[in-house]
């Protein structure tokens, strides 16, 4: 098939026939080629990308300096497998984590290749360190596709649906949303009615949190409940683990969300945006923790790819040549201002929440945050789509709308972006 005959619609069919179903497909629509906060598709159509490919492109589609690094790395070496030969790029990109993370406390990093291996990582270590079993994570959270990290994750469908028996000694406290009746005493509660009732804390080896979760609605950990948290940890000698996967690399205001609370966890989980789309991912932490595995414990063929890390390496240069950091704060109000003034016009809109850049709205029928509406959500983003503005949704009812524009899109596209969103809101008022 040549360049001038390619169509979304051709591909698509020969994507249906060569990949298994259980691979979804937010928007039916082939890329050719993109450009910081815009992409182009087969047939030429331009988009605006609101999605970043879930919070991977905070630096924008194919950032020169990422693109020469990439290529200076490429033309020294590929790969070695890191515990194999050893090479500069992971160790530099090691300590420059460690002096990001928060904490009074000497830290470490490891490297892996995609987020689910970072949180499977920092569950080892935590029971590595304590030599105790159990974990406590939250209603809605997400932290993965591989058993254990579906085992975490709060969010049945379509996740977890036909892939059990999950892994045990996981356990599910609530998340607080005071949207929907559950403030931060209900949260810490739960956990606490977990140390009655399912397991010891003397037997809970870490708790797993994520500042804002993701996949589950953009929900916003207040800064008071993961103090809490922190305490409750300190208490009982618990590992307590920030999963910043999607929240990290800048997106919330600060490299990591769980700055803006005060709080320094022992571990940190992170991948997405950290490279600017190439595939690595970490754990960063306490150093007596991070130590606890065994020599050989820790490690992968592929995990700290040297191409990852000179990309990595890249992507924190252009965060502080270009203060990213205060550009994710004033396009996040930025965007939080027009959002709300959507909601004012459109009763659908029952919530806009967020932190920083990454931020939300919430649909229900007739206004009502007791009628959610997933029908609604995905038809706006449909609608998106054919207007040229790619979106997601999410959500543990499949009813929340949100954006992930990279740090680096210029006023005027986000601007578009959002012009193009309202009027889709227009269009499925109704529904």
């Amino acid at each position: 098939m040549t360049n001038a005959t390619k169509t979304n619609a051709a591909l698509m069919a020969r994507r249906r026939a060569a990949i298994p179903r259980g691979v979804g497909q937010s928007h039916e629509v082939f890329i050719a080629r993109g450009d910081n906060a815009e992409v182009w598709d087969v047939e030429g159509k331009r988009y605006i990308d609101f999605a970043g490919g879930i919070a991977v492109l905070n630096t924008g589609h194919c950032r020169p300096e990422i693109k020469e690094a990439v290529k200076a790395q490429i033309d020294l070496y590929t790969h070695t497998c890191f515990q194999v030969l050893a090479y500069e790029p992971y160790v530099e990109l090691a300590e420059r984590f460690n002096a990001l993370a928060p904490g009074d406390f000497a830290k470490k990093t490891l490297f892996l290749s995609t987020g689910a291996e970072a949180v499977e990582n920092a569950i080892k270590i935590a029971r590595a360190h304590t030599k105790r079993a159990g974990v406590i994570a939250f209603t809605s959270g997400y932290h993965g596709r591989t058993l254990l990290t579906l085992a975490l994750t709060g969010k049945v469908a379509p996740y977890k649906l036909g892939f059990g028996p999950f892994p045990g000694e996981i356990f599910h406290a609530q998340f607080p949303d005071a949207a929907h009746g559950v403030n931060v005493d209900d949260a810490i509660r739960s956990v606490e009615s977990i140390f009655k009732n399912d397991i010891e804390a003397s037997h809970v080896a870490a708790i797993i949190v994520e500042p804002v979760q993701g996949e589950g609605g953009f929900n916003v950990a207040p800064f008071d409940f993961l103090q809490r948290l922190r305490a409750l940890c300190d208490q009982h000698g618990i590992v307590m683990i920030a999963d910043e996967i999607q929240t990290g690399a800048g997106r919330t205001g600060t490299w990591f969300a769980i700055e803006q609370s005060g709080v320094a966890p022992d571990l940190i989980t992170m991948a997405k945006s950290m490279a600017g789309g190439y595939p690595i991912s970490g754990v960063v932490g306490r150093a007596e923790i991070m130590d606890a595995p065994a020599a050989g414990g820790l490690g992968g063929t592929y995990a700290g790819s040297p191409v990852a890390c000179a990309a990595a390496l890249a992507v924190l240069d252009v965060f502080e040549k270009e203060n990213l950091l205060e550009r994710s704060r004033q396009l996040g109000a930025r965007m939080m201002h027009s959002l709300k003034a959507m909601a004012g016009k459109h009763k659908c809109v029952t919530d806009v929440r967020g932190l920083g850049a990454m931020v939300a709205i919430e649909l229900c029928k007739d206004g009502d945050p007791n009628q959610p509406s997933a029908d609604m959500a995905k038809a706006l983003a449909a609608e998106a789509t054919r207007r040229g503005l790619i979106l997601l949704t999410c959500g543990t009812y499949g009813n929340v709308v949100r954006i992930l524009v990279p740090l680096t899109a210029s006023d005027a596209i986000v601007d578009e972006g959002l012009a193009i969103m309202e009027s889709c809101l227009a269009a499925v008022q109704s529904m």
